[in-house]
């Protein structure tokens, strides 16, 4: 009943976070920035022509750092200028939260002076008003006009003019901000979610009774607290990809990103596009800017699935980018810094690969520090049984669908197969099973794939065990345990110690599951 009540938990728990990041995704789409930045604009083209001055400049408030930054000003690029909170006039009036008129700036110094070498202006005079939230009341940003034309002077109906502009527009801002809140809260609650759902579906993936998968989980949790470079060898579908998961969420990068890249997908013409990004304009059809994986990747984790696949006209460049730890965008001079580790993925003998001269050496040995070779599912047989009765519980789940488990005879025919496309091949014919057996059957054979039916003659019949016949997934699952408990109780001679460590799992672990399912030492 616990272990019911903890799936239902997290699973509602999984859903309520399911409706959170669909309405912040929804709610993200519909805050447009763009939309508020075109109007903020807008006040810096059309208030210098109604106030009768030269230009205008708008700043606000950045809420992780609180610095004062122009967003939008006349000749300016966006965040150009940054006044400080004390010994500018800016910053004093957001400071103070009044507006003022300096119709005197030529005739002393201050941040201003500094601002008109930097831009090339002359500043006159002046008139600044905060710019206050139209839901905290607090001030999120201010309004400079500058300049009088024809050599006048700013005056109070000036100001009035200027805050009453500024009430208009704070609305703008705050959406501004706002926005851009909810879109940073958006990515970390899609990263949250992304962990989240991940900790959840992998349980059952890492099933691993087999002392070859054991090793597999021991070691890639030893490489996780170090940030050396990881290669995984094994065949498709044998859980490359999970591993690397692991070992990343294992990490201190577990909350930075973590970037999965098929080397073998993507045409040798895009590779060096697809890693190092490019800038607008620097081939055809460039018509935006867009980050490199190198850059997605920065404080995380980057995983090289096919590894061996990766042209050798791109690995040169590539080569120097890990060993320097930068680069720059196609169109564009400009180094780019990274920090991220790599893991690597592969189901050939790169070893091979070099002797064939298709890899190369100093990148082998760059990329490859320590390799974690992934057993084939056919060589681990203890698993193949507890990895279907947790998929075939998780996929009854997604399903909505109730089934009366794995027959004997079918169970028996999961162990004899090879399984060519390892666990990605069994949980596709768990799924295949459960669609198509209705609801309160025994899952026999003949609803199996025409891949494993053809291969059943060619193995030897089994005895029929019938542990497993017409029981429910609960059952099966507390069958299995309390044979493998039983198993290992007599390899050790009764020695709880020995079989809890021969289990996996602690000697209190051990002592409660023998209390619940009634198990003596001695059976």
């Amino acid at each position: 009943m616990k272990k019911d009540t903890d799936i239902t938990e997290a699973m509602l728990g999984k859903k309520r976070i399911a409706e959170l990041k669909s309405r912040l995704d929804r709610v993200s789409q519909a805050w447009t920035v763009e939309d508020y930045r075109a109007l903020t604009k807008f006040y810096v083209k059309i208030l210098p022509k109604i106030m009768g001055a030269e230009r205008c400049t708008i700043y606000l408030i950045e809420m992780a750092t609180d610095k004062i930054c122009s967003i939008f000003g006349t000749g300016l690029e966006e965040r150009q200028i940054e006044p400080p909170r004390e010994g500018s006039i800016v910053g004093e009036v957001i400071s103070s939260g009044k507006g003022v008129i300096v119709n005197d700036l030529d005739k002393n110094k201050g941040f201003h002076t500094h601002v008109d070498v930097e831009t090339g202006y002359i500043s006159s005079n002046m008139i600044c008003v905060p710019i206050k939230s139209a839901t905290t009341h607090g001030v999120t940003g201010a309004i400079q006009v500058l300049n009088k034309r024809l050599k006048g002077s700013f005056t109070k109906e000036d100001l009035l003019q200027l805050e009453e502009a500024a009430t208009y527009l704070a609305l703008s801002i705050e959406n501004i901000i706002i926005s851009q809140e909810i879109l940073r809260i958006s990515e970390q609650m899609n990263r949250e979610y992304e962990r989240f759902d991940r900790e959840f579906s992998f349980d059952s993936l890492f099933i691993a009774e087999s002392e070859a998968m054991r090793e597999v989980l021991d070691l890639a949790s030893l490489v996780s607290k170090t940030p050396v470079n990881v290669l995984l060898q094994g065949e498709n579908g044998s859980g490359k990809e999970l591993i690397a998961r692991m070992i990343h969420e294992a990490s201190d990068r577990r909350d930075r990103p973590f970037v999965a890249v098929n080397c073998a997908s993507i045409p040798e013409h895009l590779m060096e596009s697809e890693f190092f990004g490019y800038e607008k304009g620097a081939f055809t059809g460039a018509d935006h800017s867009r980050k490199g994986r190198f850059e997605e990747a920065n404080g995380g984790t980057l995983l090289l699935d096919e590894i061996a696949d990766m042209p050798l006209t791109i690995q040169p460049k590539f080569l120097r980018a890990i060993q320097e730890g930068e680069g720059s965008r196609l169109g564009s001079n400009k180094l780019i810094k990274y920090d991220f580790r790599i893991i690597s993925a592969t189901n050939k003998d790169l070893r091979q690969e070099l002797k064939e001269n298709r890899f190369r050496e100093d990148l082998f040995f760059r990329l490859f520090s320590v390799e974690i070779p992934l057993p084939p599912l056919r060589d681990r047989i203890e698993d193949i049984v507890p990895l279907a009765l947790a998929f075939l519980e998780e996929i009854s789940r997604r399903f909505n669908k109730k089934v009366a488990g794995f027959s004997a005879e079918l169970l028996n025919m999961f162990e004899d197969y090879s399984w060519p496309g390892n666990v990605r091949q069994l949980r596709g014919e768990v799924e295949r099973l459960v669609a198509l057996t209705p609801e309160e059957t025994v899952i026999g054979p003949e609803k199996c794939s025409r891949e494993l039916l053809s291969h059943t003659s060619s193995f030897p019949k089994r005895r029929s065990d019938d542990t497993f016949s017409g029981l429910s997934i609960p059952d099966q699952v507390k069958s299995l345990e309390v044979k493998l408990i039983q198993k290992a109780l007599a390899e050790s001679n009764g020695n709880r110690v020995k079989a809890a460590e021969a289990l996996g799992i602690t000697r209190q672990g051990l002592h409660k599951k023998m209390k619940r399912y009634q198990i003596e030492a001695n059976s």
